[in-house]
């Protein structure tokens, strides 16, 4: 009997890792279905659609209050239909606020749980490996470092690599990458990842912006390049753009790449470029395995530093990096400008070092490579591989 998964993903990058795990368990069984909460990427896959991803995309507590009311209406959606039909087996990708809670009311009702990319506990807030020992029966890990983490913790667990180092090449082709974006050969390029979240083009779009100015004043033939991830972030980004206008800043969606089909337009970006300049996030993930020197930047209202406070307990992360390239290698190989370092004087002089010294970035590009080759696994394969045997086990 073909297999029926359930899943739920909530962000662009989510909705990318769930593709590739639908594919490989599409590989093992050509009758799967699978349905529930995804992206664009998922629905290629052919993946049924109950609610779109973005009806999960929120930015923090406060905006999460602020949507409380449909978030609770999606939640029931999708419980009432796997209770009153239940998959084979649950997967739960990313988006831990929602799917651990989902994942623990599915359990108890004798679905099988898997739950794919961990929530960073080693980070903030440890106490919720209790949540996760009671909701998931399977863990699978993006990072070496966790697996014996989750195993000392008695929860089952799989460590099957980063997806996206295996789509990723291991050699990107800088030139290739500019030739579908019409930049010259020998232009300076600066991409700028400002997030993919309203709230953070509201908050650090301002500042990048602010601080490629000053580059540009710097270097006149200066390129910026923006990938967007969907046209309304694309929306909010020029409105921001019209406030501090970057002479020659282009502005991307996928619809401006037909030649990248199937490729995140950010790829197209990350590969053309010099330098990135990036919101903390899995696009700093993505551009370590573009092999660029790169520039992390976050910045939280004071008032959702208090949320976060008060909610882990915690007035910093356990660990002294913040960006994934930083944590995986265990140095600040990059530089991260947090809260009150995020200014634009600030970002512009260290993406100035970013765009300019060779040797940084030759040395970013053997430790990245090294990075890139740890986290290359079969994913999809690892991943549909153990989803099959927790949904066996459990049949």
């Amino acid at each position: 009997m073909s297999l029926s998964v359930g899943m739920v993903a909530g962000e662009p990058s989510g909705d990318l890792l769930a593709s590739r795990v639908i594919a490989g368990l599409r590989q093992r069984d050509a009758g799967l279905s699978c349905q529930g909460i995804g992206g664009p990427a998922m629905q290629d896959a052919g993946f049924q659609a109950w609610h779109p991803m973005h009806a999960l995309t929120v930015f923090g507590y406060v905006d999460a209050l602020k949507r409380l009311p449909g978030l609770l209406r999606t939640y029931g959606d999708v419980k009432r239909r796997w209770l009153a039909q239940p998959p084979s087996v649950f997967v739960g990708v990313d988006a831990p606020d929602f799917n651990l809670k989902l994942e623990l009311q599915l359990r108890q009702a004798g679905i099988p749980t898997v739950h794919f990319v961990g929530p960073s506990i080693w980070a903030w807030r440890y106490e919720r490996i209790n949540k996760i020992r009671a909701a998931v029966s399977h863990m699978l890990v993006l990072f070496p470092f966790e697996e014996e983490l989750y195993r000392k913790e008695g929860i089952p667990v799989t460590y099957v690599g980063h997806p996206l180092a295996d789509a990723i090449a291991l050699q990107p082709d800088r030139q290739a990458a500019r030739q579908r974006l019409g930049l010259d050969d020998n232009a300076r390029v600066l991409a700028i990842l400002p997030g993919s979240r309203s709230s953070e083009i509201r908050i650090l779009a301002p500042r990048f912006l602010q601080a490629a100015q000053q580059l540009q004043r710097r270097d006149p033939r200066l390129v910026c390049i923006v990938p967007m991830v969907n046209a309304q972030r694309r929306q909010e980004f020029e409105a921001v753009l019209a406030q501090y206008p970057v002479p020659g800043l282009r502005c991307l969606t996928a619809d401006d790449l037909p030649a990248a089909a199937g490729q995140p337009v950010a790829w197209s970006a990350l590969e053309a470029s010099d330098a990135v300049l990036v919101a903390s996030g899995t696009a700093t993930l993505e551009t370590a395995l573009f092999k660029r020197p790169m520039v992390i930047s976050y910045y939280l209202s004071p008032w959702m530093r208090r949320i976060m406070a008060w909610k882990s307990g915690q007035q910093r992360p356990y660990l002294p990096w913040v960006g994934l390239p930083n944590v995986l290698l265990r140095d600040f190989a990059v530089p991260e400008l947090l809260q009150d370092d995020a200014t634009p004087d600030k970002l512009a002089e260290a993406t100035w070092v970013a765009l300019t010294d060779e040797a940084h970035a030759a040395r970013i590009e053997t430790r990245f490579t090294a990075l890139h080759r740890d986290l290359t696994r079969d994913t999809a394969r690892l991943a549909a591989q153990a989803i099959v045997e927790v949904a066996h086990g459990a049949a």
